[in-house]
C-alpha cells in the first residue's frame, strides 16, 4: 500500500527510501539518501531505489542502487534507461568496486577512483590503540583537557542549542561555502537511525560526531566530526573512541570515515583518465588546498591506523570519464553551475 501512495509525494518516497536502506543498504553512502535536497527513482515494483539529484543534463546518483544484491545490476540499467528517455545520462558518484565490475562487464563504464575509504573492525580498536602511542596520546591530550565523550539521542542533539553552536563555529572556518548533494552541513536533520555522541569540557559541549547506520555490512559510516571553537587537540580521536568502542558493544562489526578524496590506494584498478582530466585533478591536489585539506584529510585518517582503504570510483557511461561529467559532479555538490559556486568560494576567501 505505502509504495502505491507514495507517488509523487516526496516525504513519503523518503520514507520506503529509508525503508529499503535499513533493509538493503550496502554502500557507504546509502543512508544518506535520504537526506533533504534528494529525488528518488524505484523500479515499478518498488523494489530498489536510486537516491540522485539532477545537475544539467545528467542525474548524479549517491553511491548505488539499494536493493536485493542480486537485482542492483538491473536496477542500475533500468535507472540508466529511465534517464535516457528524459534525455540524461546517469553518473555513479561513491560506487564500489562490486558494482563498478559488475556493471562493467556489460556495457561501456568510464571508471576513475576519486579517492578511498578507510576502514576498521570496531572489535579490534582497543588492541590497535593499545599498540599506536601516537594515537593514545592524542585521546589523553584531551582528556587531560577535561574533555568527556557521551552518546546523546540524535533527536535531542538536532535541537541541543550548544550542538547547534558548534556547527556554525564549524563552518564559518570551512574554506568553501555550504554545499548540497552529499556533504549536506546540517545531517542531524534527519535524525532517524543516526548515532550522536557529544564532547563536553566544563559542561559545555564543544565538539560532535554523528554516525549513520550501514544495515548490510553491520556497520557504521562517520558522516560527521564537528569542532566547535573551544575544542581541544585531541577531541576527534577522542570522540572517535567513544564511538568505535560504544558501537562494537553493539554488534558492529565495520566502520568507515567515508570517502577521503584524491587519496591514492593501491587496490584502485582505473584506465588512464584522459589529458585534461589527469590536469584537473593534478590541480585539485596542488591548489585546492586552499579551499579543502585533501592532504590534511588523509594524514589525519593515516594516524588512526586503517585495517584496510577500500576504492571509491565514479562511474558513468562513457568510454573515458570526460570533463563534462566532473562538470556535472561539480555542480550536484555546489548546487548551482560551477562557475558561480567556485565565485562564491573566492569571495568567501577574499573576506
Amino acid at each position: 500500500m505505502i509504495a502505491s501512495a507514495c507517488f509523487g509525494d516526496v516525504t513519503c518516497e523518503r520514507e520506503l527510501a529509508g525503508a529499503l536502506v535499513g533493509r538493503y543498504g550496502w554502500n557507504t553512502l546509502a543512508c544518506q539518501i535520504v537526506n533533504p535536497g534528494l529525488r528518488y527513482w524505484f523500479t515499478p515494483d518498488r523494489s530498489a531505489v536510486v537516491g540522485f539529484v539532477e545537475a544539467g543534463s545528467a542525474w548524479v546518483a549517491a553511491g548505488e542502487p539499494v536493493g536485493p544484491p542480486a537485482h542492483v545490476v538491473a536496477a542500475a540499467e533500468a535507472f540508466a534507461a529511465a534517464a535516457a528517455r528524459r534525455r540524461r545520462r546517469v553518473i555513479y558518484f561513491g560506487a564500489q568496486a562490486s558494482l563498478a565490475e559488475r556493471l562493467g562487464a556489460l556495457l561501456p563504464l568510464a571508471r576513475l577512483a576519486i579517492g578511498a575509504q578507510p576502514v576498521w573492525d570496531p572489535r579490534d580498536w582497543p588492541a590497535l590503540v593499545a599498540c599506536a602511542a601516537s594515537l593514545r596520546a592524542q585521546i589523553g591530550r584531551a582528556r587531560n583537557k577535561g574533555v568527556v565523550v557521551a552518546p546523546l539521542p540524535a533527536e535531542r542533539a538536532a535541537q541541543h542549542p550548544e550542538v547547534r553552536q558548534c556547527l556554525t563555529e564549524w563552518l564559518a572556518t570551512r574554506g568553501l561555502p555550504p554545499m548540497s548533494f552529499l556533504v549536506t552541513p546540517d545531517v542531524l536533520a534527519a535524525p532517524a537511525g543516526r548515532r550522536a555522541f557529544v564532547a563536553r569540557r566544563e559542561g559545555v559541549v564543544v565538539a560532535y560526531l554523528v554516525a549513520t547506520p550501514v544495515p548490510a555490512r553491520q556497520g557504521w559510516l562517520v558522516e560527521q566530526i564537528v569542532r566547535g571553537q573551544h575544542a581541544p587537540n585531541g577531541v576527534s580521536e577522542l570522540l572517535i573512541d567513544a564511538a568505535m568502542r560504544a558501537l562494537a558493544a553493539e554488534g558492529a562489526r565495520w566502520l568507515t570515515l567515508g570517502l577521503t578524496p584524491l587519496a591514492q590506494v593501491s587496490g584502485a584498478h582505473t584506465p588512464e583518465p584522459p589529458p585534461a582530466v589527469r590536469l584537473l585533478l593534478g590541480l585539485l591536489r596542488a591548489w585546492g588546498g586552499r579551499f579543502y585539506n585533501f592532504a590534511g584529510l588523509e594524514a589525519f585518517r593515516a594516524r588512526l591506523h586503517p585495517q584496510a582503504w577500500e576504492p571509491v570510483y565514479l562511474l558513468s557511461y562513457e568510454s573515458r570519464t570526460s570533463l563534462a561529467t566532473l562538470y556535472a559532479v561539480a555542480g550536484a555538490f555546489g548546487g548551482v553551475a560551477p562557475p558561480l559556486f567556485v565565485g562564491r568560494a573566492l569571495l568567501r576567501a577574499l573576506r
